[in-house]
């Protein structure tokens, strides 16, 4: 466990990215999303390797950039937020494969974050697709409730964020934050 390593989770759409952007504009460390980032790469490269194409692959290469993303914030001072961590990529598998491999499994109880992780709920509000969210409200709460059970089975609390103003949400998360560093 690393204390000073903070995940938020939940599903596509949910305010994920935009409130760790705003939590870096306060100048905290953050660290961003796998699989948006793959889904541009493998879309300009010609890849397979994104969520339309083939989801093994996908998995593999969202788990070796979350287990870089883990070492590398390592060498901050404070604490790091994570934009999605290494449980997401269990839940993703078991939700688009019915079950995730060993190694996954393993790299999820190897690296681990601190034991509260915040959980940004599906809001239909705030909910919308671009070129590399293709999915729809319905599968995103899907997604949601694949990553809240997979955090709780590798046994992380699970802290949902209020569905609220995005510097009302940066106020909650750094209240949490000032409670736990």
């Amino acid at each position: 466990m690393n204390d000073r390593l903070f995940v938020v989770t939940g599903g596509p759409g949910s305010g994920k990215t935009t409130l760790l952007s705003a939590l870096a504009r306060r100048g905290l460390a953050t660290m961003p999303e796998a699989g948006r980032a793959i889904i541009q790469d493998q879309t300009r490269i010609g890849g397979t390797g994104w969520h339309g194409q083939d989801r093994q692959l996908f998995a593999e290469l969202m788990l070796g950039w979350e287990m870089r993303s883990w070492h590398e914030a390592q060498r901050a001072g404070g604490p790091v937020i994570f934009d999605r961590g290494i449980p997401d990529v269990v839940g993703y598998l078991q939700l688009y494969e019915g079950k995730a491999p060993a190694h996954v499994r393993a790299a999820a109880e190897l690296f681990r974050y601190r034991p509260t992780v915040f959980l940004a709920p599906p809001w239909p509000e705030i909910f919308g697709q671009d070129a590399q969210r293709g999915q729809d409200f319905h599968e995103a709460v899907a997604t949601a409730e694949a990553m809240e059970q997979a955090y709780a089975m590798a046994g992380y609390d699970l802290l949902p964020l209020p569905l609220t103003t995005v510097e009302a949400r940066v106020d909650f998360v750094l209240e949490v934050l000032g409670r736990s560093v």
